[in-house]
């Protein structure tokens, strides 16, 4: 489970950020980030048995302040990340704790390179009726509501700005997600939610992995 230090933890740094502050609360430091990575790894030994998952990282508390504007040198989060395993399976995974009814579960999408974004494009473009399928299904608008992600303020080059999937072919990172309260984050069944959250993104996943490993006939481009 992640406690209540852990979120209070996470609170306590948000107000003190900084190294004289860090250098005192070390050993809580220490704890709280145990408590988080024994949860992500729970995690990661349960998302393993309904996916195949090719790595998992949890990101450091230490910021690069090298190039931002922002100085302050720790995050006030935990987080981790769950890639799939390529280049059968597209797709990433990710868990983000912090207190303040800041806590969330993304997947999908962030930065897709030009060739996988124009492939999802055209995808969108020859045939929007799967992914309106499942973006539409009862289940996906319970845990995450909608397709988030930026996009373009108008149509991409090569493509009608009067076609009817505009408004998905103009996107440019194809994101769900779900937030969660400190109440939620803190009961006894948040690992329980978060496994079904993400295994509630594996339809998304799957359409996306099809689509990003074929061409648009449908045949295979995996070597």
């Amino acid at each position: 489970m992640i406690t209540k230090p852990v979120l209070d933890f996470l609170k306590d740094l948000t107000e003190n950020n900084n190294r004289e502050w860090f250098a005192d609360n070390k050993k809580a430091f220490q704890a709280n980030d145990a408590l988080a990575k024994s949860f992500f790894n729970e995690v990661y030994e349960e998302l393993r048995k309904l996916d195949s998952i090719d790595k998992m990282q949890i990101f450091r508390i230490y910021r690069d302040i090298r190039f931002s504007k922002d100085k302050t040198p720790y995050k006030n989060h935990f987080s981790v990340w769950f890639s799939r395993t390529k280049p059968a399976l597209r797709g990433s995974y990710y868990l983000h704790i912090q207190p303040g009814g800041n806590s969330f579960m993304e997947g999908g999408f962030w930065e897709p390179d030009a060739p996988d974004l124009l492939r999802i494009r055209k995808e969108f473009e020859m045939d929007d009726s799967e992914i309106k399928s499942i973006t539409s299904h009862p289940k996906f608008i319970e845990y995450f509501g909608a397709l988030r992600g930026e996009g373009v303020k108008t149509s991409p080059k090569g493509f009608d700005k009067d076609h009817p999937a505009i408004e998905l072919i103009k996107k440019k990172q194809f994101l769900l997600v779900r937030n969660f309260t400190d109440k939620e984050v803190l009961s006894k069944n948040f690992k329980e939610e978060v496994i079904a959250t993400f295994e509630a993104m594996r339809p998304f996943f799957d359409y996306m992995s099809d689509v990003l490993t074929t061409n648009l006939n449908g045949e295979s481009i995996i070597e």
